[in-house]
């Protein structure tokens, strides 16, 4: 009786799926807080510190970003939601064997950067060329590279800098910085690590400037409509003024055109035929003294020959 107490027992210790319970993992609220996984866990506990990879498609639905995959971590949990913060991302290895040929440099770098809200990241960026380069063009791009990736940094939060990097912006930026020194066919930044998250809490600007304009946008809408308001009352006293007009105006204008289409159009006409005529009198003149030689010849002719005749006989 004890031997299958204890087996009962061990059996229910073994048991610990339906102590689990489900956890829907987060996205940081610079991502709309959309949910990239759900996960299984006995002890809540155990979930920080976790990391997830998500490709930018499932977030955003734009089948361009698949070859980006970020990566999440989580930071703290509340009831059944894990919140994770930005870790780093990188681009999948085939989209960057399609970019390196033969008999072209490649040009890497790595770059500490600080940004404005005291967040540390570690970007590394590349560049491709047409044909292959020497060290000292290789040193100059890279910093060139480096001063736009710090430039940006300083002038932007966590949050901002991270979606400059992946719409390309910043990449942009330093193809045309570049393209001064030594033209540079692609720039990519294939990876970034966060080495230290933000001290300082501010807000991103992009929010405040839509919900500013947004308000603006009403000022000026009703502005518009008191000023359509005010010019709708003048516009009906001109309408009548012009009903008017346009009654006495027909009167006049009608004997005008009759006028003027006799005038202009008969003369033309009546010029244009004389000059005509004589050309085909011209021409029948010449043909009839063509035909009046050519008879006077002929009748010379028979003439002659008439008179040749005659002669033999009279002998």
């Amino acid at each position: 009786m004890a031997k299958a107490r204890s087996r009962t027992a061990s059996r229910k210790i073994k048991d610990r799926w339906r102590a689990k319970g489900w956890y829907n993992v987060l996205a940081p609220p610079s991502f709309d807080n959309v949910t990239i996984a759900d996960t299984l866990t006995d002890n809540p506990d155990n979930l920080i510190n976790r990391v997830t990879g998500v490709s930018l498609q499932d977030l955003t639905n734009d089948f361009r970003k698949s070859h980006i995959t970020l990566y999440f971590k989580v930071s703290k949990i509340e009831e059944t939601n894990a919140h994770t913060q930005f870790v780093g991302h990188t681009l999948t290895s085939d989209y960057l064997r399609r970019m390196i040929r033969r008999r072209r440099s490649k040009i890497e770098g790595v770059y500490d950067v600080r940004t404005r809200d005291g967040a540390v990241l570690r970007v590394k960026p590349f560049a491709t060329t047409d044909k292959r380069i020497q060290n000292s063009q290789r040193k100059v791009v890279r910093e060139a590279m480096k001063k736009t990736i710090t430039d940006s940094a300083k002038t932007n939060t966590l949050s901002e800098f991270v979606k400059d990097i992946l719409d390309g912006r910043v990449g942009s930026d330093i193809y045309k910085n570049c393209k001064k020194l030594y033209p540079v066919k692609r720039v990519e930044i294939y990876k970034t690590e966060v080495i230290s998250q933000p001290t300082i809490m501010i807000e991103d600007k992009k929010p405040k400037k839509k919900e500013e304009q947004s308000e603006e946008e009403k000022k000026v809408e009703k502005k518009e409509e008191k000023k359509t308001e005010e010019v709708k009352e003048p516009e009906k006293k001109e309408d009548v003024k012009e009903k008017a007009t346009e009654k006495e105006k027909p009167k006049v204008t009608k004997p005008k055109k009759k006028e003027e289409k006799p005038k202009v159009t008969k003369p033309k006409k009546k010029e244009e035929k004389p000059t005509k005529k004589p050309v085909k009198k011209e021409k029948k003149t010449k043909a009839k003294k063509a035909t009046n030689k050519t008879t006077k010849a002929k009748t010379t002719a028979k003439k002659k020959t008439t008179t040749a005749k005659k002669k033999p006989v009279k002998k």
